[in-house]
Parts: C-alpha cells; structure tokens; sequence
C-alpha cells in the first residue's frame, strides 16, 4: 500500500514538473518568435516557401513545403513561419513519450522532462531544415521502437515499420543529415537484429520515394545539391584539433553540465540500460561517433546532431538511481533559468545600449530594415544586395525578391535557380552595402557607377548606384565565373537539364 502511495505522489510530481516547463518554454518561444527578427537563414527559405519546388540549391525541399502551408493556412507573417519550430518540443516530447511508455511509463516521463529542460528547447525558434528534419527522424525512431516492442510480425509490426521508412524518406527530403539515422538503423539490425531482416527491408523499401523524388530533382537542376553538399562546401576542410574539442563542448552545453556529471558518475548504469535498450543506445551512439569522425575536419554545428539529441536524455532517465531523477531535473532548471534571465536582460535593453557593440550595424540593419531600404529605394531603380544574408532579409522586409549582385560564396546560391539578369539590361541599379563599396567591381557592368551614402540611427551604410546595366559583360565576368566555381559538374553525372547553365550558354552543359 505504502509502495503504491509513493508512485501515486511521484506521478503527480512529475506530472507537475511537465505541465510547468512544457507551459513556460512554450510561452517563452512564442514571445521571441513573435518579437525577434527575421534572420538571414529563416528569410533565405521564405523564399523556398514563396516558390515551391520539388528541391532547391542547397538542400531538399521539406522546409519550403513547411513554410509554404504555413503562409497558406496562417498568413505570411513572422510569426506564422516560425509557429512549427514554437511547438515543435512539444511534438517530440509526445513522441518520445509515446515511444517509451511500454518500457516504464515513470521513466518516458522524465526522459520527456530531461528534454524539455535543456535550455535550446526554450530559446529556439527559428525555422530551418533542420525543423523538419528533426520532427520526422524522431517520429521515424519512434515507431522503430514501437515495432520493436512487437514480439510477433503481425500486420501491425509490418506497418509500423513501414511507417517508420516512410518518415525516414520524409527526413531526406529534409536534409541529407537523414543518412546518419538510416546508417544507425543499418548498424542496429546488423548487429542485433539480423532475424528481422525482412522487416528492414521493408523499411528501406518505403523511405526510397525520398530519395527518388530528390535524384529527379538534381537530374534535372544541376545536381546543385551534390554539388553544393560533397563538393563545394567542403573545399576548406582540413584537421585542427580545436574541431573535436569544440564538438565536445558543444555536446555538454546541450546535454547540460548537470546532466553530464551525472551520467559520468553513473556511467555504470548507463553502459548496462544501453546494453538493455540497444535500439536506443544505438540510435545515441552511431550518430555521436559519426560527428566525432567528422568533427576531425569539420566544425560540427550545434544543430546537426539535433535529431538525435531527445533520445540521449532518455538513455539517461533510463539509468539513473530513482533518488537522481529529481536532483538531475533541479539542476537543468537552474541552468534554463540561467538562459532565461540573459534573454530578459537582452529584450529589457534598446538599442542604444548595443552603439559601442561590433554587432551594432547587423542589429540595425535587422531591427530597421524597413527604415534602410525606404532611404535607398527609388522609382525605376532596382534593388540588389552583395550577399544572400542582406538580400534575404531586405526581401523579406520588402515582400519583393531581391538579387545578389556578383559571385557571392557556396551557401545560398538559389540565385542561380531564380534570377534572369538579361532582364536588367540598361536598367539602373542600387545594390545596397553595410561597408564602402570598391567602385573598380562594379565599372565593368554599368555605363557608370556612384556610391550613395547613407546613415540609419547611427550606422552608415551604402549604395552602388550603376547606371545601364550590362548584361553581356556580366554574363561573361560573373556568371561564367560562378560556373566555373559552382557548376562543374562531373562529367560521370547524367544530367537532364541545369536551369542556370541552360540560360548562360542555352545548353545544359556549358562549353569549358
């Protein structure tokens, strides 16, 4: 009777525990969502919503879908792109929840509370790729678990791990990081469930119309995401031993310190729940390995082991002594808390206290794009920026798409997919910069060229004015140096059609 008194108690204290934080974390996003500005990534896939596509430059298109239902269902606003990011936590909790309730209903409620403590759960809100991808590789896992929890192949295993391959295709229409979780699943089966071999055959089998729909794409758009993810944004990668340890602060920080001091000291625990659940350890460990390999050339983004990340925390609540459960929620408050302060001192001061800061001109130029472009803007000029981040955000602002004027870099070129610049032949244009202009970049493209200078709350910033544009001196100076850059495409690759090589050479290969 006591035992039963004591579970009752700790379920309602747990159940308060999620209430709270599930409630306030909420509540907290949907306040920096709605008054944060729109940053250059987030405005750079609006476009992607804008103009919906079976995939883009950079990445697959599942973000652009996402936004794109948002701006249909919830209106284009702000706040209504980044509403799937807000509740997204939420979502997962579910799911993790809903994974692990057959194992220990007690246990998947903490691991639930774990995850919705760490502070990125409270602070983040901006929509990206990883958005989507996070959701369906989660959701993915979660039915895996589910399935094997089966001990029979009934019809419901068998959809279940039809399921759980359909969501996989959907994280790879998402972002190519989806390769990592198949990888994991190959590895799980491999070693330990080489029976149900049938079962991740069908997996398999359902995830592939991701992949499919994404090889057309790239068939016949320039294999632009090859070409960006395998070659052109990973021309720098070489080793430094700053790479793994900042891969290893990076783990800490979203584990949180308390949470990793106290699966060190249970370490024992730990390595025999993961012995006990090695779905779920593998699901953890794969991944984490896999960064580790990479973070030996590559920085390792805090973002990228985003969709592995709600399972640690239920290996963790699955190991830790019953008496540690609290102690561990206790201290991953505090260090939320922490978080939540800094973001209150942030909103609490304006912007003249930022005047001596370096950052100064970016917060302008977010804060007050509006202001910026209303000074540069002229009838019959056309607006451009030197790169994707100010273009994004003065388009957003402007609801009008804005070009980059010039080579630009490897990040963001869906430029090329998008922009004619024939169509600006002889035309007057503005192309607006935070820092004074080097004219002699500019001459060789308009009849002639002038700096416009200007001041908002403080910061100056500039304007290129060029004056009769021309078209065929761009296509040769700097369009055909964007092909030789970004476009060399190799030759093994068959390719059906590559809208930029298409418009500056009229054939989907351009002559060397």
């Amino acid at each position: 009777m006591l035992l039963r008194v004591r579970a009752a108690a700790a379920s309602v204290s747990i159940t308060g525990w999620l209430v709270a934080a599930g409630l306030l974390s909420l509540a907290l996003r949907l306040w920096i969502a709605g008054t944060f500005p729109i940053t250059g990534d987030e405005a750079f896939f609006y476009w992607w919503g804008v103009y919906p596509d079976w995939g883009y430059y950079d990445h697959p298109p599942m973000v652009g879908w996402l936004i794109a239902l948002m701006r249909a269902t919830l209106g284009d606003t702000t706040w209504a792109i980044r509403l799937p990011v807000v509740l997204l936590p939420l979502a997962l909790g579910a799911l993790v929840g809903w994974a692990l309730a057959p194992l220990d209903r007690a246990r998947a409620a903490w691991a639930v509370l774990f995850f919705w403590l760490a502070p990125i759960n409270w602070l983040n809100t901006l929509i990206t790729t990883d958005t989507p991808l996070i959701f369906w590789s989660v959701l993915s896992v979660a039915l895996l678990l589910r399935a094997e929890r089966r001990e029979r192949m009934d019809r419901a295993a068998w959809a279940l791990y039809a399921l759980s391959g359909l969501a996989l295709g959907c994280a790879f229409l998402s972002k190519y990081f989806s390769v990592v979780l198949g990888l994991t699943y190959l590895v799980y089966f491999a070693l330990y469930r080489r029976e149900r071999w049938p079962a991740f055959a069908l997996l398999v089998l359902s995830a592939l119309p991701g992949p499919a729909i994404n090889i057309a794409y790239n068939l016949s758009h320039g294999w632009s995401n090859i070409m960006f993810n395998l070659y052109n944004r990973n021309e720098d990668a070489a080793f430094a031993w700053n790479k793994p340890l900042l891969y290893l602060a990076m783990l800490v920080y979203l584990v949180t310190p308390v949470a990793v001091w106290l699966a060190w000291k249970q370490r024992s625990a730990l390595a025999a729940t993961a012995r006990q659940q090695r779905l779920l350890a593998c699901v953890v460990v794969v991944p984490l390995l896999f960064f580790a390999l990479l973070s030996l050339k590559k920085v390792v983004g805090l973002h990228w082991v985003l969709s592995f990340y709600p399972f640690g925390f239920a290996l963790l609540a699955f190991a830790l002594p019953r008496e540690k459960l609290k102690a561990c929620a206790l201290g991953m408050a505090l260090f939320a808390g922490l978080h939540v302060l800094v973001v209150a001192g942030l909103y609490a001061s304006s912007l003249d206290d930022w005047k001596s800061s370096k950052l100064y001109p970016q917060i302008i130029r977010s804060y007050k794009t509006g202001e910026m472009l209303a000074q540069v803007a002229a009838p019959g000029v056309v607006l451009m920026a030197g790169a994707y981040t100010p273009a994004s955000i003065f388009g957003y602002t402007l609801r009008q798409y804005v070009p980059v004027f010039g080579p630009g870099n490897f990040h963001a070129r869906q430029d090329d997919m998008l922009v004619d610049f024939s169509l600006y032949q002889g035309k007057t244009v503005r192309i607006v910069r935070m820092d004074a202009p080097p004219l002699q970049d500019y001459r060789p493209y308009f009849d002639s060229v002038q700096v416009l200078r200007y001041v908002q709350d403080g910061v100056p910033f500039y304007a290129v004015e060029g004056r009769g544009f021309n078209y065929p001196a761009y296509r040769d100076g700097v369009l055909a140096t964007i092909y030789r850059r970004y476009y060399n495409i190799p030759v093994w690759l068959p390719m059906t059609g590559c809208p930029f090589c298409e418009r500056l050479c009229g054939q989907v290969r351009c002559p060397k």
